[in-house]
């Protein structure tokens, strides 16, 4: 029988596209290990098998404990892991890119690198989120500041709908409880979506840390998605739940959210934004091209010319 350690690394094409994956699993109060591919949670009431490659993003609550073997499975798969819990989130680790190929990785610090391709995708995400305004000639201040009255709006507009007093987003890092009912809805939500959308920029190879609104974190870019979707699924969602019961907004939130990311299709909607933010592609399309499952490496010359890696390219030397 193969030890764990004696498997071969799943390749990308084995590997479930990041689209088709679970948004996220989260578990607590658990041992977690691995058996063969899988990870296995283990509580009072048994083991539970969780195929790895069917994760986007894990999350970690209170009270778990995670084996060296089920993190090495969990990046080999490409999923991210993040530590949650009552006093806020972290991210501590990150799988591997679905794809071989730099492409978009390339193409994000590009745009990242020049002040006015930066401001052209930073215009292009505020149009992905309200797209009944044209930002086109805005400045970065003018961008930050609508942003800012439409998501003060939104909130307006839900407290308004459920019926919820709203005295204004509250949130003290570190402490998780610190806000009332709808705060802790809203942080919830927000946790639960800037774990997707770190599994799925991890997944396409693109950098978390080269955003194009925020900046200055390692997480900048994440944070650009997750903002995304926040007006349009996060924040309804948050004051439905505060709503319905002040009781365990948290656990609560997690689990509608879930369910309202698998109904709305979020996940290969992200895929697609940042194809489109980052290569300007306006369609759907696979998560990964055919060619970019294959190890190629290349070296850079003269002219953007590439030349292929692994050889001697001295024209007056022998082969090594």
């Amino acid at each position: 029988m193969t030890t764990v350690g004696q498997r071969p690394q799943s390749s990308p094409r084995e590997l479930t596209r990041a689209s088709d994956r679970i948004s996220f699993v989260y578990l607590e109060r658990c041992t977690i290990h691995r058996d063969a591919n899988a990870i296995t949670a283990e509580d009072a009431d048994g083991i539970t098998h969780i195929p790895s490659a069917t994760i986007a993003t894990l999350l970690l609550g209170p009270g778990t404990r995670i084996t060296h073997q089920a993190m090495s499975v969990l990046g080999e798969t490409g999923a991210a892991v993040v530590w949650v819990g009552e006093h806020g989130v972290r991210y501590y680790a990150a799988g591997r890119a679905l794809s071989r190929s730099s492409a978009l990785a390339e193409a994000q610090a590009t745009a990242w690198a020049n002040r006015r391709t930066r401001l052209t995708v930073a215009r292009a995400m505020y149009r992905l989120r309200f797209p009944d305004e044209d930002p086109a000639g805005l400045t970065r201040q003018e961008l930050l500041g609508r942003e800012g009255r439409r998501v003060k709006q939104c909130y307006q507009q839900h407290a308004q709908r459920t019926g919820i007093a709203w005295r204004g987003r509250q949130y003290t890092p570190g402490d998780f409880t610190a806000g009332d009912t709808v705060n802790q809805a809203v942080t919830a939500a927000a946790q639960g979506m800037y774990g997707i959308a770190h599994a799925v920029v991890t997944a396409l190879g693109c950098s978390p840390a080269l955003g194009f609104i925020h900046s200055g974190h390692e997480l900048s870019f994440v944070l650009d998605i997750a903002d995304l979707y926040k007006t349009e699924i996060g924040i309804p969602l948050a004051f439905d739940i505060a709503a319905e019961s002040a009781e365990d907004p948290g656990p609560r939130t997690r689990r509608a959210l879930r369910d309202q990311i698998h109904r709305t299709g979020l996940m290969d909607r992200c895929l697609t934004d940042i194809k489109h933010l980052l290569l300007g592609q306006s369609t759907p399309g696979p998560d990964t091209a055919p060619d970019q499952f294959t190890d190629t490496v290349t070296l850079q010359t003269d002219g953007d010319t590439l030349l292929p890696a692994g050889h001697n390219h001295d024209p007056y030397g022998d082969a090594w």
